[in-house]
């Protein structure tokens, strides 16, 4: 079994993708683990390394081979990030979780320690960034929700309810019968 979960910066993706995994055994992966990694090991805030990013293609392709080398040789998986949707071609169920951009920021404020405002800014910063540089490296337009199988508002859902959700998912997908006869083979 192979999740690929992404979404926007204060969604709700790395909390759920740890409660997932963690509640049905999958090793967990996060994408954005390793680009806060690479900016605090150049002295750098995210918003700091997004435009060094955006200058040095080899940081994002990077993290993104690296998702698609994990998705390919590995199985019982959980892959988060904001293009492991589109980097985890094996994923057998793709999750898009999204909030409304000022809920977003709140939570990133909190995570974060900063100021409304700030986060909002550095969300919107961030995001515009991020999307000029999926189109320009891969052609990945990020707004194009169409890949995913399962678009949950973590607004309008709890986070215990939105994990439930994700595990129905799951469970569902397992007892399928044309995933049952792909095991049997």
């Amino acid at each position: 079994m192979q999740i690929a979960v992404s979404g926007p910066a204060g969604a709700g993706t790395s909390t759920t993708s740890e409660d997932v995994a963690s509640s049905i055994g999958l090793e967990y992966i996060c994408a954005g683990h390793l680009f806060r990694n690479m900016a605090s090991n150049e002295g750098m805030t995210l918003e700091e390394f997004s435009e060094y990013a955006e200058k040095n293609p080899e940081i994002d392709k990077k993290i993104d081979e690296e998702q698609r080398r994990i998705s390919k040789e590995k199985d019982n998986i959980l892959i988060e990030g904001r293009l492991a949707g589109w980097m985890a071609e094996r994923a057998d169920i793709k999750i898009w979780l999204k909030a409304p951009l000022e809920l977003r920021a709140k939570r990133v404020a909190r995570r974060e320690d900063i100021g409304f405002e700030r986060a909002l800014d550095d969300i919107i910063d961030r995001e515009e960034s991020e999307k000029k540089r999926y189109r320009e490296y891969y052609g990945i337009d990020i707004s194009d929700l169409s890949i995913y199988d399962l678009i949950i508002d973590t607004e309008t859902w709890k986070q215990h309810e939105v994990v439930g959700i994700i595990g129905c998912a799951v469970e569902n997908y397992e007892k399928s019968p044309k995933n049952i006869d792909a095991k049997k083979k």
